[in-house]
């Protein structure tokens, strides 16, 4: 089988040396590599430039980083298909694993494994938290790590590329999306990659915007918004604005209003299942009331 792994970059050059080097040393299948860099300004282009070892890469301006991820996919051919950021990893023996995997399960069309979180020095300091393949938990929690996720090239024929309206959670989108039409997804309980998790990275910087939209993308998708999805995007807006170990009074209150208007935004009404996570909030601003 041959692997056409794709790269979006920009502004990476502290990290991409790490990235290319973890694809090059991968074995058994023929694997293609390719950069879709937009523009960078730093020292990207001179690493891409040096490295050498076959990698093919473009740098020009792009419209973000899924567009620079649908255009490595529509230059490349390799029946399987890998998407690893220009600050992520593979570890070493991921794409022989994912391949043997692939080889024996014909009617499987996404494989994605176990990853860790890693720090700038690539050393792996939490598990991410993948779990095995379930439909509901993939709407509650994205239980995939991007890095760690191979698809067949079928895939994107019959179902289309990353909607390239997004900018935070294009990923979860195309999980959910083929979930939805009931594309087969398997489980490889192997370390596969390592995601980068560090202040300056796009997902921890714009938290309230990644949240909505990932609701966006649940409401889209299926009609509704999951309440775990609701109260993660009520959090993330609240603790923008108060800290919760010095104004917990306050942070109740905020969380009960946040809560109540995101749930009524995206469902139109309070589920039955909100309705006591409501009123605790409601009963520990009280409780903190009288006590002031």
């Amino acid at each position: 089988m041959k692997v056409s792994v794709v790269t979006p970059s920009f502004n990476q050059g502290q990290f991409i040396q790490r990235t290319l080097e973890s694809v090059a040393t991968q074995t058994r299948a023929e694997i293609e590599h390719v950069v879709f860099d937009g523009g960078s300004t730093d020292d990207t282009v001179d690493v891409l430039k040096r490295f050498g070892h076959g990698v093919k890469w473009v740098s020009e301006k792009d419209k973000g980083q899924t567009d620079a991820v649908n255009k490595g996919i529509r230059a490349t051919d390799g029946e399987i298909i890998g998407w690893l950021n220009s600050d992520d990893v593979y570890y070493p023996g991921a794409i022989a694993h994912v391949i043997a995997f692939f080889e024996t399960h014909p009617d499987v069309d996404v494989v994605y494994g176990m990853a860790d979180h890693i720090d700038l020095s690539d050393h792996a300091f939490e598990s991410y938290p993948t779990e095995r393949w379930n439909m509901a938990r993939l709407r509650d929690t994205c239980i995939i790590c991007q890095p760690a996720a191979f698809f067949r090239r079928r895939v994107v024929e019959q179902h289309g590329l990353l909607d390239s309206n997004l900018q935070y959670c294009m990923d979860y989108e195309f999980w959910l999306r083929l979930a939805k039409a009931e594309v087969r997804f398997a489980y490889l309980e192997s370390k596969l990659a390592g995601s980068r998790l560090y202040a300056e990275n796009k997902t921890l910087g714009s938290r309230v915007k990644v949240h909505r939209e990932i609701n966006d993308v649940q409401k889209s998708l299926f009609g509704t918004v999951p309440d775990r999805w609701l109260w993660n995007y009520a959090h993330a807006v609240v603790e923008e604005h108060v800290d919760r170990t010095t104004s917990p009074r306050w942070f109740a209150l905020r969380m009960l209003i946040a809560v109540t208007k995101a749930a009524l935004h995206w469902n139109g009404r309070l589920s039955p299942e909100m309705r006591p996570g409501l009123s605790d909030l409601w009963r520990r601003f009280r409780n903190r009331a009288r006590q002031c």
